[in-house]
């Protein structure tokens, strides 16, 4: 009985723990869009890693992402197969249209199969450009602060390589439109 509740305790003092990391976590942004006010060198390697990742077109011609550096660019990190991200697709589109005019690219990496991301298209119409980065794509989420590795994950960068905002999970529009104003 005395072990019983000693592994009791061991188990609700765990739980606190872990509860309390999680919630120290959301309370400093770790759960919203966070921003970066100074490129860290980690974060300047990112946004290296992201001009010369290989990504395909969508027909599965080899692309450079290097044609979106010096402009301000939402990358949204999503998959076919993940719920919340085929659920924000319309606001990142809707977005893409009142952003446009002021020169903010937004871009679908799809961490997913050639297929999967084609078959995905034909039925879902998204207006912004979408490339293939396949499985590799969740290193590339890593190197900009996903170590969870979730889907979706959205990186703000503005048009000095400066990474302005991160999100994992779906975005929050009006927080968004807020780091895309300050751009």
């Amino acid at each position: 009985m005395n072990t019983r509740r000693i592994f009791a305790f061991l188990a609700v003092a765990a739980i606190a723990v872990v509860g309390g990391v999680t919630a120290g976590h959301w309370l400093r942004g770790g759960a919203g869009i966070e921003s970066a006010d100074a490129a860290s060198p980690s974060q300047a390697n990112a946004v290296a890693q992201l001009w010369a990742a290989p990504v395909t077109s969508v027909d599965g011609k080899a692309q450079s992402l290097s044609l979106y550096k010096g402009h301000p660019v939402v990358i949204n990190f999503w998959a076919s197969w993940c719920g919340p991200c085929v659920e924000e697709m319309p606001t990142l589109a809707q977005l893409h249209h009142q952003y446009a005019k002021k020169g903010i690219q937004f871009v679908g990496l799809g961490v997913d199969s050639d297929k999967n991301v084609q078959a995905f298209l034909q039925k879902v119409r998204v207006d912004y450009p979408v490339y293939v980065i396949g499985f590799g794509g969740a290193d590339l989420a890593r190197a900009f602060g996903n170590m969870a590795g979730g889907l979706p994950f959205t990186v703000v960068i503005d048009a000095k390589g400066n990474i302005r905002s991160t999100k994992l999970g779906q975005i929050q529009p009006k927080e968004l439109e807020q780091t895309l104003d300050a751009l």
